[in-house]
């Protein structure tokens, strides 16, 4: 097996670097990982062999109220439920089955389209998840806290929260922090590449860098090519190997908002007002379930919202490599409109103040990456998305388009393996494990 890669390092959405200061390890896009440290296939290959270390927050995710207040998602049900008070049975009753039954659920929703082995399951979780957010948390929970504590698990959808289908990644984020955690990986996000890396080239593969491809026939004959680009890429790119009726199909493929991402090197932790905070890997700064539901709203409508939802993590509190003695990391984005060109910086660091007031004074130096930027970083994410596309009703299982399996093309050789087919985006590996087998079975036959 030979893995082609354009960049001077391999990673893709898994790189770290240097960006602030010396020193100071940033994670240039995916930094939390509940799905990697979840994903059966990276369990098969047993990462850990290789390198991989896994960090775990005291908690996975806090979300700061009003006040000095914050609603934690511990790694306990029980302790989450018990701390939602008048909710709490609500959460518990809403999450237990799916956390009793986490593997089984991962097997089962981390895969294209079939019929369920496990029929009453995925009953239980497809009632739920065919909701919007909204709808489910208001009709779930009372009180504020609950409320916005899903609403920044499901925001991560990077849908409006009043759209079907939102309250599925709520309910998986929400499932994973309770079951196996949102964990780091010690020294960088990197540190996983660098672990399948490894893995590869024990068993015999090997690995090019620096080298772009445009043109199919630059590269050695072989039974298969599997495509880690966007879909209008791959068509460009295979040429004449595809009909051009399918290549129209893919250029239509729908990408969605973008990220604007803010790195800094700060002289010491993120001075939150709500103590919680400091104990979590990951810090959802959104406020109520109104404020985040607008906020994600705006990207839809072609607007940035003026007070953003912004995901922060602050991996230097529980990885001391990522940082000098003594001083600390910050990684941050919200959603805009894909391509959006407008610095959000004073936006998204003014959010931040409102619940760590004098954050702003530990800024030692900071990197910006725009939509354009990310785009220009990795072709993949097409006006700065991220996750391979929107995930909606019309394209989480038609991705990029409606084929049985969807990694095939009408050229045999031909395969798509990256965020743009199922599951869709995220660090799990498992898009190339099934496009890897859809490959293997052509060969087979």
């Amino acid at each position: 097996m030979l893995v082609v890669e354009s960049r001077e390092t391999i990673g893709g959405g898994m790189r770290s670097a240097e960006l602030t200061l010396p020193g100071f390890v940033h994670d240039v896009c995916a930094a939390i990982h509940p799905m990697a440290v979840a994903s059966p296939v990276f369990r098969e290959l047993r990462l850990t062999d290789y390198g991989l270390e896994w960090i775990h927050p005291d908690a996975p995710v806090a979300h700061p109220l009003a006040g000095d207040e914050a609603v934690v998602a511990e790694r306990s049900l029980e302790a989450t439920a018990e701390a939602l008070g008048a909710d709490g049975k609500a959460w518990r009753k809403l999450l237990e089955p799916l956390v009793a039954n986490l593997d089984t659920l991962l097997d089962e929703t981390l895969r294209p389209l079939r019929l369920p082995r496990h029929p009453l399951l995925m009953a239980r979780f497809g009632l739920r998840a065919l909701r919007s957010a909204r709808a489910l948390a208001t009709s779930r929970f009372r009180g504020e806290a609950a409320r916005a504590l899903f609403a920044g698990m499901a925001a991560h959808s990077i849908l409006p929260l009043e759209k079907p289908l939102t309250s599925a990644v709520g309910l998986m984020l929400a499932v994973t922090a309770h079951g196996d955690g949102w964990p780091i990986a010690r020294g960088g996000t990197q540190a996983i590449a660098d672990a399948l890396a490894r893995c590869l080239l024990h068993h015999g593969g090997e690995i090019i860098v620096s080298r772009h491809v445009s043109d199919l026939g630059e590269l050695p004959q072989a039974g298969a090519y599997l495509f880690d680009t966007a879909p209008a890429a791959m068509g460009r790119i295979a040429g004449d190997a595809l009909p051009p009726r399918f290549r129209r199909k893919l250029e239509r493929y729908r990408f969605g908002p973008g990220a604007f991402k803010l790195d800094w090197a700060l002289k010491g932790p993120i001075p939150w007002r709500a103590e919680a905070c400091r104990r979590a890997g990951t810090v959802h700064v959104g406020g109520t379930l109104d404020d985040v539901a607008d906020a994600e709203r705006a990207a839809w409508e072609g607007r940035a919202a003026e007070r953003p939802f912004v995901l922060v993590a602050q991996q230097s509190l529980f990885d001391p490599s990522r940082a000098p003695a003594g001083k600390h990391t910050g990684w941050a984005y919200c959603h805009v409109p894909g391509g959006w060109s407008d610095d959000l910086t004073d936006r998204i660091e003014a959010r931040i103040e409102e619940f760590a007031p004098g954050f702003r004074d530990l800024v030692l130096a900071r990197h910006v990456f725009s939509p354009a930027d990310y785009e220009r970083y990795n072709p993949n994410y097409v006006g700065g998305d991220m996750t391979g596309g929107v995930m909606d009703w019309r394209q989480i299982f038609t991705r990029p388009t409606a084929r049985i399996p969807p990694y095939t093309t009408p050229a045999p050789h031909v395969f798509i393996c990256s965020a743009s087919t199922p599951p869709g985006g995220g660090v799990h590996g498992m898009c190339g494990y099934y496009a890897a087998r859809a490959a293997l079975s052509k060969r087979l036959r």
